[in-house]
């Protein structure tokens, strides 16, 4: 339940706490006190999105912390999933700094607004006014009815199961769009991917290519060096090779007497061993090469067949055009196998259709059954609410197609008289049967469901005299199993609540501000008295103030 609320620097109040109890705690106050107020700052520690121009002191940063008591209600899985610390009090804290930027936190934890408001809808339930029209949005009727029904895991699976199959279908258009584009450019593809298929592309061959014609079209200045090389190296007297020779000799003879020498002619006779090696490559090499016109040529088409593929692909290298080979080639086979590969696609979508199908079916019967139960429920309620004519109808009516609350076309409908024809609920009732039906809905849920606290703004709206004592008596009831809060004008239903709170308005240096209180047993008595006669009070007032408390 909701055990304390304290708003600073927001609107019309400057700094305000409230402690809430268990049972049916009353809030009144004249119009224009700050009830609305105190609920705006509720919503938003609740995930309301922060309005910047609400801030009492701009240049204060505005805090609201709501503390609820959750020992009871399951939430510890919950906070493990969420990686929030658990206790069984909840402190929930939303600052809006003088910039405008907003933080959340649970626990001293900073969370976002989707977080906190998927926590928050497990706490508590604002019913405002304008939410009565929610009675006529089918999504709200589906709430209604799957609730009793317990269908919350049948219903995950359906979606989860009906989202799934939709994103399968959008996949199948675009695959069939991208297929049919692919169809039409067949045959440019296929003449492409031939092209790069017969050019039989090496990745490493350009650069061997390159190298091969650059060493073609130096051929006779390369001899020239090689004869040079032979030349210096094989001269009689003078060449390299004699030279070397001579000096090994000279070193072995000399190598018996020092380690060092021996270790030199060792070295020089490698060296010489290399030398001679090198040379014989450099004499073969010279013998093979030759200027051959005819190989140039060849080697020159080679590389511009490259080049040329290269600037029509707009890439750098070989390795990027074998790569824009196998792109043309999986287009290709695409298409030749486009038929199999659909069939495919056909079939995984059937299977889920099927699937869907079955859960649908399932949904379908639970609701069938839920439904008699609902409304003998309703009916009962609504005679406690001074409705007792009231007859209400639920069609439910088995549709073909998958929407994303079943396979269900649900139309409530509503006769307010006997002998009058059923018709479609937002049609026939007034504002005030819609306020009665709303609550004994909630009424309802509430025994379904597993939330600590709910907040009634002014859902008496509308109604007076003995209507009045029985919206009371139902909240009382609702009561026994969950915290309820109500916000109302009517002395008979604040008459019947455990707590009584006051929403009140006073001067201060700083301006206008709103504050609340909890009214002892005589100031309850004279609000009552008040609400029923205005603010001069006579016994008469007072008298009926103390008859409604009795």
């Amino acid at each position: 339940m909701l055990s304390s609320l304290s708003i600073k620097n927001y609107a019309l109040i400057e700094n305000l706490k409230v402690d809430f109890q268990s049972g049916l705690s009353i809030i009144t106050g004249e119009t224009g006190a700050g009830k609305s107020i105190l609920l705006g700052g509720l919503a938003l520690v609740l995930g309301k999105r922060a309005d910047n121009s609400l801030v009492y002191d701009k240049a204060k940063k505005c805090i609201i912390e709501a503390e609820f008591q959750v020992e009871n209600y399951h939430l510890q899985n919950f906070f493990e999933a969420n990686d929030l610390d658990y206790d069984s009090v909840v402190i929930i804290r939303r600052e809006i700094l003088p910039n405008g930027k907003s933080r959340a936190f649970v626990n001293d934890t900073p969370v976002n607004l989707a977080l906190l408001n998927d926590l928050t809808n497990r706490l508590i339930d604002i019913h405002s006014q304008h939410e009565t029209l929610q009675l006529a949005d089918s999504d709200y009727q589906y709430h209604i009815i799957d609730s009793l029904a317990g269908n919350e895991g049948l219903l995950k699976a359906y979606q989860k199961s009906y989202l799934d199959l939709r994103t399968s279908e959008k996949e199948l258009e675009k695959i069939k769009l991208s297929q049919a584009e692919a169809r039409k450019e067949y045959d440019y593809h296929l003449f492409l991917w031939e092209e790069l298929d017969k050019a039989n592309l090496k990745p490493d061959e350009q650069e061997i290519l390159e190298k091969e014609l650059e060493k073609l079209s130096h051929v006779e200045e390369i001899k020239m060096k090689l004869s040079e090389i032979i030349g210096l190296s094989e001269q009689e007297s003078m060449g390299a090779l004699n030279q070397l020779s001579e000096i090994s000799q000279n070193l072995n003879r000399i190598s018996s007497y020092s380690e060092l020498y021996e270790s030199l002619s060792d070295r020089l006779e490698s060296l010489l061993i290399e030398f001679k090696d090198i040379l014989e490559e450099v004499e073969n090499e010279n013998d093979q090469l030759v200027y051959d016109p005819g190989l140039m040529e060849e080697l020159d088409q080679r590389l511009q067949l490259i080049y040329n593929l290269q600037k029509k692909h707009l890439v750098q290298d070989v390795a990027a055009l074998i790569e824009v080979r196998e792109q043309y080639k999986n287009k290709i086979e695409g298409v030749d196998h486009a038929e199999e590969y659909l069939e495919d696609i056909l079939k995984a979508i059937k299977a889920k259709e099927n699937q869907l199908k079955e859960l649908g079916e399932n949904l379908h019967q639970s609701r069938v059954q839920a439904v008699p139960e609902f409304i003998t429920l309703m009916e009962n309620n609504l005679k406690r609410l001074e409705m007792k004519n009231t007859r209400l109808s639920i069609h439910l009516d088995k549709s073909k197609e998958f929407l994303f609350n079943g396979q269900d076309r649900l139309t409530f409908l509503m006769s307010s008289d006997k002998g009058k024809t059923f018709e479609n609920l937002k049609k026939v009732a007034s504002g005030g049967e819609m306020s009665r039906i709303m609550l004994a809905v909630k009424s309802i849920l509430s025994e379904y469901s597993d939330l600590p606290a709910i907040i009634f703004d002014e859902i008496d709206s509308g109604v007076s005299g003995e209507v009045s004592n029985r919206i009371a008596e139902v909240m009382q009831k609702m009561s026994v199993n969950m915290q309820v809060i109500t916000i109302t004008h009517l002395p008979q239903v604040a008459a019947k609540g455990h707590h009584h709170y006051k929403v009140f308005k006073k001067e201060t240096k700083s301006g206008v501000n709103s504050n609340i209180k909890l009214l002892d047993p005589d100031e309850r008595l004279v609000e009552l008295a008040e609400m029923l006669g205005g603010s001069n009070l006579s016994e008469s007032a007072l008298a009926h103030a103390r008859q409604l408390l009795s």
